[in-house]
């Protein structure tokens, strides 16, 4: 059994994507054929990078689509571990409501294979990881009560 004996912390910025299409709330969201894997766009600082703009450049290069910022939704914090190492990162990630601007779902960048506009109910139940539908829900409920701030 291997014991951990380093902790790097690690930050992450992304956002929760929506429109109104025809009457229905929409998001985005990103696949990965590989892995089975469904996920709200987010990603690392760059140097020097404040979160909000970590956000806002890391949604436009994983979706395509270009946004603004509306309202900050919260964040979530998870561990994981690289293979073979006796290192354990800590991470939170910070998530922002969005409205997006322009761009196109086909400029997304290779890292992932897709990128979809999915109704906001359908996105909640096919998001691989839990906390981040919860971050879904949270944004979506903002929409709603209309608490958002409008541009």
């Amino acid at each position: 059994m291997s014991k951990f004996e380093r902790i790097n912390h690690c930050v992450s910025a992304g956002g929760v994507v929506y429109r109104f299409d025809s009457k229905n709330l929409e998001v985005l969201i990103c696949g990965r054929d590989s892995s089975d894997l469904w996920a709200l766009p987010k990603g690392t600082p760059e140097a020097g990078e404040d979160i909000i703009d970590t956000a806002l450049r890391e949604v436009t290069e994983e979706t395509g689509i270009h946004v603004i910022n509306q309202e900050f939704i919260g964040s979530i914090g998870y561990n994981f571990s690289v293979f073979n190492t006796n290192l354990i990162n800590q991470k939170i990630v910070f998530y922002y409501l969005m409205l997006p601007i322009g761009g196109d779902i086909l400029n997304h960048d290779d890292e992932f294979d897709q990128v979809v506009w999915v109704n906001y109910r359908e996105a909640e139940k096919i998001l691989t990881y839990k906390e981040e539908a919860l971050i879904l829900a949270k944004g979506i409920s903002m929409v709603k009560e209309g608490r958002t701030t409008s541009y």
